[in-house]
């Protein structure tokens, strides 16, 4: 068939602005002058200060103590764009999250600013004045009310205003077209020294560094890094309220497993179990907290031996293990991360509860050394010692090597069948303090506060020729949420049964 011959002018729109080729807003002043009238006056969202307010002075007066005397930048960062135009539900940085209270969806290109002032005069007798940048809501005789996707009103729902913002978390808030000059003021030899927290606003970041060089700041001053890794280590230790958002998070995480064990008839009919077994838990976390904290891992079976095993597209058969890692996340952004390996039809084979018990076992040597005084890598070790003791007495460690051979340094032949660490710190990230330095995480000493994970695991690849075929597919993790306490710890996810025989009751009691 042959093409119309056709006579057509070069376009000379840009390809960044042909997104808008779909739309059909008018742009006539009889519409501007009508869609702007007419309007009843706002409601007041009516927002008095978040429970964190009083918790994050506390906090924000521990970073300006750090470091004093520099202009401390914290972004909220950006949207992400999912594809094209559309972008992904907005989470703030957790730093910002941290420092202001703000969780849920506050406050997409908000930035919060530690001005240095005189000694003792700032905030809470601190060395620092905390102002909130933010974009608040515009008045209605503004085209962002309308025609703004990403802003607007009628777009996005109405947005608070800076007494909102003031009143929610009880710092000043000023608008961010201030944010350049509040900034640049006082910058370069001499003067202010600016730090960023990098990595949550490349905008922000470029404008920090186009300050810097403008006013020939000295590149061998303190970094950006040692705002990011002060900022990442005053997570270490939570207080109160933190730990009261822990508890909530993994309360609402047992409820999903529940629902899970409730789901696994349906799971198993499907033809994408696994997806009934995400979608149930990520359903549960969306309606009573703000989100997941990270991707669930729902495996079966041979999956179960893959350590982020996210795709979830595979089948829930009888007779599988059933590795479900997951955490919700609530409103303040804290998130819960624990593990079960529950076995399909509600009963362990022989194989699979001798797999469970030994990780079982593990976990409890773990908890055990979790007490004030300790080290961080102690938990590991005290795990590893029963892994490696236990595969010795099943004999699959290569001939010749015993346990005390495995857990040398030149050996860790046992760590085959389970690659991970133990544990991790836990938090606003499901990672959390992941930027603190080595001697304080890895090597540090435990103190009352600190909330981490205890997680050992035993995995046995379908194709493993080293252990024999009775093993292979398994993989069984157990994961847990410790908080350490004055004297010893607290399992904060004990209401979710561990024992294999406590499993199989609690399962039971559930279908």
């Amino acid at each position: 068939m042959s093409e119309p011959t056709t006579t057509s002018q070069p376009d000379e729109q840009g390809t960044a602005d042909r997104g808008a080729n779909r739309s059909h807003r008018p742009g006539s002043t009889a519409f501007k002058n009508f869609v702007m009238s007419q309007w009843a006056p706002r409601a007041e969202l009516g927002l008095t200060a978040s429970p964190d307010a009083q918790y994050t002075v506390a906090r924000r007066a521990a970073l300006s103590e750090r470091l004093p005397g520099m202009r401390l930048v914290i972004p909220a960062g950006s949207l992400k764009t999912r594809s094209n135009d559309t972008d992904y539900r907005f989470r703030p940085h957790s730093a910002f999250a941290h420092l202001t209270g703000l969780g849920t969806d506050h406050e997409p290109d908000a930035v919060l600013v530690l001005h240095p002032v005189e000694d003792g005069a700032g905030d809470g007798g601190s060395n620092h004045h905390a102002v909130l940048y933010v974009r608040p809501l515009a008045p209605r005789d503004n085209e962002e009310f309308y025609a703004d996707a990403r802003y607007g009103e009628f777009w996005v729902g109405a947005r608070p205003s800076l007494a909102d913002v003031e009143a929610l978390t009880g710092i000043e808030a000023r608008h961010i077209d201030e944010l350049g000059d509040a900034l640049a003021k006082d910058v370069g030899d001499g003067g202010v020294h600016l730090l960023v927290v990098t990595g949550a606003d490349d905008a922000v970041e470029s404008l920090v560094e186009e300050l810097r060089l403008e006013a020939g700041e000295d590149e061998d001053a303190v970094t950006d890094e040692t705002l990011v890794e002060a900022t990442s280590e005053l997570r270490l230790i939570k207080d109160e309220h933190e730990i009261e958002q822990m508890r909530e998070a993994v309360a609402r995480t047992i409820e999903g497993f529940e629902a899970v064990v409730r789901a696994l008839p349906r799971a198993v009919e499907h033809r994408r179990g696994e997806r009934v077994v995400e979608t149930t838990f990520d359903g549960h976390a969306r309606l009573e907290g703000n989100a997941v904290g990270y991707e669930t891992i729902a495996a079966s079976g041979e999956h179960a031996t893959t350590l982020h095993w996210i795709r979830n597209d595979g089948e829930v058969r009888s007779g599988d293990v059933l590795l479900l890692d997951g955490g919700v996340e609530v409103d303040s952004l804290y998130t819960a991360d624990i593990t079960r390996s529950l076995p399909v039809d509600g009963e362990y084979t022989d194989v699979q509860r001798k797999i469970y018990q030994a990780v079982l076992d593990a976990a409890d040597a773990a908890f055990a050394v979790a007490k004030p005084g300790a080290k961080f890598r102690d938990v590991h070790a005290a795990a590893m010692e029963v892994i490696a003791a236990r595969l010795e007495e099943w004999g699959f460690l290569p001939d010749g090597v015993t346990a005390a051979d495995a857990l040398s340094d030149d050996g860790q032949q046992h760590r085959r069948w389970m690659v991970h660490g133990t544990s991790h710190h836990l938090g606003l990230d499901v990672h959390d303090c992941a930027q603190a330095r080595r001697e304080l995480y890895l090597d540090g000493v435990l103190e009352p506060g600190m909330v981490f994970t205890i997680e050992p695991g035993l995995y046995f690849k379908a194709d493993d020729l080293a252990v024999p075929e009775e093993f292979r597919g398994i993989g069984v993790r157990i994961e847990d949420d410790v908080l350490v306490t004055a004297d010893g710890n607290e399992n904060l996810s004990a209401a979710l049964p561990r024992r294999p025989e406590d499993v199989e009751a609690w399962m039971a009691s559930l279908r």
